[in-house]
């Protein structure tokens, strides 16, 4: 099977760079590891130092049928139910395996399905209380044993706090809310860019498996088993092959992936455990991060990838350049459903004055915004009235002098 990377498709994609904009927040991710090094089941909950590679002890047995479980609805304690054949074991929270993982940093949680099991669950880091979403299916194509294709083995959290999972063959792409009453939205297969030239992300030889990680923007990237990338929107489900990881053991499979706190990919592996790599989103290639560790089926942490702005983009042709341009995010941008965030990092506190104007210079919101601490967020609806077009997010001081600007498409 061929690694070559595509470094023309990469380039004009990818820009052939990806960089750093703005700290990165964990340098740490959850792993679904075995109990034991040698061990190769995915059964419990650890933490790796990004920085060090050192594992933590378990946090989670996620194989401990006797422990309650709650209805992710009502909250209520879930009953037991043996099974004929294999009494409560599926019963447990990582029965049949876990290889599909995210964590949400907004309500600390780590969201997981089971390998053969179509449910969406999740463990609240809080309490450690366990919760089933038991009121949809996840991916509604029922029985899984003996058919790995429909198998959800990729998930991940956007910046916009939605929920997103494919399947092996990825003919099954989902979204799911993070809120209060998961919403779970099945939205079709995954479509091959025809520039893939014949890598297609529904091959089981090169695309099944691996994990799935976000940029800034929004935007998904799969890293299959085999290591081969591919970059996928959420609008368009369009899938994109950026190339293939170089340098890593032959016999290692990428199993789950997750952003560190310089920019770059730490990978491990469920079948290789000789060691986890650090991989340059610039070219794809792969170094040894650490040695002898435990087989990983997944990882997951709330890191993005930033990538190199489209001189095509809102962002890119604004012009707008003011205090607190690198201290405050808007997101997403393009604004669907008529609201977008607002995240304030070492902005001083005080009270400011957010003014949103249209393209023909009409003031359409104005309100007043109270920063009171670092990494606030606050989020900004707009009339359901307001037409689709550019507008411009203001926010001023006390002085009535502009502080941050940027420009916004509503879509």
């Amino acid at each position: 099977m061929s690694k070559t990377l595509r470094f023309g498709v990469l380039t004009a994609l990818f820009s052939a760079s990806t960089i750093l904009a703005g700290a990165q927040t964990d340098r740490f991710a959850y792993a679904v590891t075995d109990a034991t090094k040698q061990g190769y089941n995915w059964s419990v909950l650890r933490k790796i130092d990004l920085t060090t590679g050192e594992y933590s002890p378990v946090l989670f047995n996620g194989v401990d049928a006797t422990q309650p479980v709650h209805d992710a609805l009502t909250k209520k304690a879930i009953a037991q139910q043996p099974d004929a054949k294999w009494g409560t074991a599926m019963h447990a929270p990582f029965s049949t395996g876990v290889a599909a993982a995210a964590y949400d940093p907004k309500h600390d949680r780590i969201y997981f399905t089971p390998m053969f099991i179509d449910q969406l669950r999740y463990i609240d880091l809080k309490t450690m209380k366990v919760y089933y979403v038991t009121n949809k299916a996840f991916t509604g194509l029922g029985n899984m044993h003996n058919d790995e294709g429909k198998c959800i083995t990729r998930m991940v959290i956007t910046p916009d706090g939605d929920g997103y999972a494919i399947s092996n063959d990825g003919k099954t792409f989902i979204k799911f809310t993070t809120g209060k009453n998961t919403q779970v939205e099945l939205l079709g297969s995954l479509v091959d860019d025809p520039a893939n030239n014949g890598i297609s992300v529904h091959n089981r030889c090169s695309s099944y498996g691996g994990d799935m990680i976000s940029d800034n923007e929004g935007n998904l990237f799969v890293i299959s088993a085999r290591n081969h990338v591919f970059k996928v929107s959420t609008e368009s489900k369009v899938a994109t092959h950026l190339g293939s990881i170089q340098g890593l053991p032959g016999t290692f499979t990428t199993n789950g992936a997750v952003v560190n706190a310089d920019g770059n990919l730490v990978v491990c592996s469920a079948v290789d455990g000789t060691g986890n790599y650090i991989v340059s989103p610039k070219d794809w290639s792969a170094q040894v991060f650490t040695k002898g560790t435990f087989h990983s089926s997944d990882l997951a942490n709330s890191n993005y990838l930033a990538t190199r702005r489209n001189p095509n983009t809102i962002e890119a042709i604004t012009g707008v350049k003011s205090n607190l341009s690198d201290n405050i995010r808007v997101y997403p941008n393009p604004v669907t459903n008529n609201l977008f965030t607002m995240q304030f990092t070492k902005v001083p506190t005080g009270d400011y004055t957010l003014v949103l104007t249209d393209a023909n210079g009409k003031s359409v919101q104005r309100r007043r915004v109270s920063v009171t601490m670092d990494n606030q967020i606050q989020q900004v609806s707009l009339p359901a009235a307001n037409s689709k077009g550019f507008y411009l997010v203001q926010l001023l001081n006390n002085s009535a002098k502009a502080v941050y600007e940027q420009k916004i498409l509503v879509q």
